[in-house]
């Protein structure tokens, strides 16, 4: 008789399934909501299969059962595919969120990040490493989670009680420098009870200073009992059991928010919208950057590039794209025949041949597969070589990506960031591995390349155009600090 997750085997205590830790969000769907553990399995699946995708001209594969929340999901590709639209991918991610948060009996805003944090570490061991956009649509969602929760509570009184009990821990440490005189002296006062307050209590990031001596006060104030401030692992496991949500999350993240349903499902519909209209606001801007008479370049495949240039030829400008046929690939030449096809004059060259052509060039348009916070570009393999043929020829490059395409990584990797390596055999046929001259080579076939910043001019979003010295305040608006590394 096999034994089930939440009895194991040797008649041991069961196993917990509440929401106290991100490592139980399965066990907890399993006991409470097996219908969603079933949508997230075969989303794992497809996701681990590669059914995922697109075809080169961007539409879905032909449905093949049933997948995530719509059941539509493709064969496997058989080779790795540039240009398939991720913006596909990441809808389906936003429909498996609000297939499981939408029933699920969670009823606290911890509850519901702990379910999210379990969530995501599901599909980022299923793959989602592979596809960034998918940890950056969870970190939104637990973005809007922790927007709404900050909110004032309808229940005061308990709110009040919190309060009270903080003030109470309070009393037993030292004054805070930044703290109003009084606030954390030994008698309880007016001024300690609004310092303790839950609105302001800010938990102090990993990425910030140690020195403040105020943050350190208040995160020991709610740590335990004894105020020595427990660590906290956000991504589960380190903190202790149920005692560790309380030193990841404030003291009003643990009241029950019967409103938080409705705000919380109505921001994921946001975002559905916002992936729905990505490629219109973005088209938009083409008049903008493309005008008559230019020469463009392009690298590889991209259903965004792709989509923007036909925009701009839309509006009657003519010009020129010179598109880079991105071996060993070659989504170029798909690239290119779609343009011809809009009646866009193309030109493929090798991609040797970049740093010959690039001074009748005007500017280049790169894809991205994700925007990290230092503002450099994760591209398709290749794009570091066009975008240093353009910084030494003094030609702008702007990269055209959607928003759900930034994620909160720095490259301390340098070409590994986000990086994959796959097989060999789209550049060296495996009958020359018995050859002896080359007994000693080693093939390396990476995915993407990391374009540093400095040889990025522009990014061209769906909500305006930004430099990439600006990236790291979009982070503060799409993403929560202690989320950056939920699931690495």
């Amino acid at each position: 008789m096999s034994s089930s997750p939440s009895n194991p085997p040797g008649g041991g205590a069961p196993l917990p399934a509440n929401l106290d830790d991100p490592a139980n969000v399965r066990r907890w769907l399993q006991k409470h909501h097996p219908k969603q553990l079933a949508l997230l399995d075969n989303f794992e699946i497809s996701l681990r299969l590669g059914r995922f995708g697109a075809d080169a001209s961007g539409k879905s594969a032909a449905p093949q059962g049933g997948g995530g929340p719509r059941g539509d999901v493709g064969p496997a590709p058989s080779r790795y595919q540039y240009g398939r639209e991720r913006r596909l991918l990441t809808t389906r991610t936003v429909d498996l969120l609000r297939a499981i948060v939408g029933p699920a009996r969670w009823k606290t805003p911890a509850q519901l990040l702990t379910l999210l944090r379990g969530l995501g570490n599901e599909l980022h061991a299923a793959g989602g490493y592979r596809e960034p956009a998918i940890g950056n649509v969870v970190r939104r969602v637990m973005y809007a989670v922790r927007d709404e929760a900050d909110r004032t509570p309808q229940d005061m009184e308990k709110i009040d009680e919190l309060t009270e009990q903080v003030s109470t821990r309070l009393r037993v440490t030292s004054p805070a420098p930044s703290a109003p005189t009084g606030a954390g002296s030994g008698t309880l006062s007016l001024a300690s009870m609004l310092w303790a307050h839950p609105q302001h209590v800010t938990h102090r990031h990993s990425r910030q200073p140690s020195g403040d001596l105020g943050d350190r006060v208040r995160s020991d104030s709610f740590g335990s009992e004894s105020g020595a401030g427990a660590a906290c692992d956000p991504r589960g496991g380190g903190g202790g059991g149920p005692a560790a949500a309380w030193t990841c999350y404030p003291p009003h993240y643990h009241i029950r928010r019967d409103d938080l349903r409705q705000g919380v499902m109505e921001a994921i519909q946001e975002m559905m919208s916002e992936l729905e209209d990505l490629h219109k606001n973005i088209n938009e801007q083409a008049v903008q950057h493309i005008h008559a008479g230019e020469v463009i370049l392009t690298y590889a495949l991209s259903k965004t590039v792709e989509l923007f240039l036909k925009a701009a030829a839309a509006k009657k400008r003519k010009f020129k794209v010179i598109v880079c046929e991105g071996s060993p690939h070659f989504g170029g030449h798909v690239m290119a025949k779609s343009l011809a096809e809009a009646g866009i004059d193309t030109t493929v060259i090798h991609d040797a041949a970049t740093f010959a052509i690039m001074a009748r060039v005007n500017k280049v348009l790169l894809p991205a597969h994700a925007v990290l916070a230092n503002g450099g570009l994760i591209a398709p393999s290749g794009s570091n070589m066009v975008a240093l043929a353009a910084k030494h020829n003094s030609v702008p490059v702007v990269t055209v990506a959607g928003m759900f395409k930034l994620c909160p990584m720095y490259p301390h990797e340098g070409q590994d960031t986000l990086n994959d390596l796959i097989s060999p055999s789209s550049v060296a046929d495996y009958g020359l591995v018995g050859d002896p001259a080359l007994s000693e080579v080693e093939f390396v076939n990476p995915v993407h390349d990391y374009v540093p910043p400095r040889l990025i001019d522009l990014y061209v979003t769906n909500i305006g155009g930004f430099q990439p010295s600006y990236i790291y305040r979009l982070l503060a608006e799409y993403y929560h600090s202690d989320d950056w590394d939920a699931f690495e």
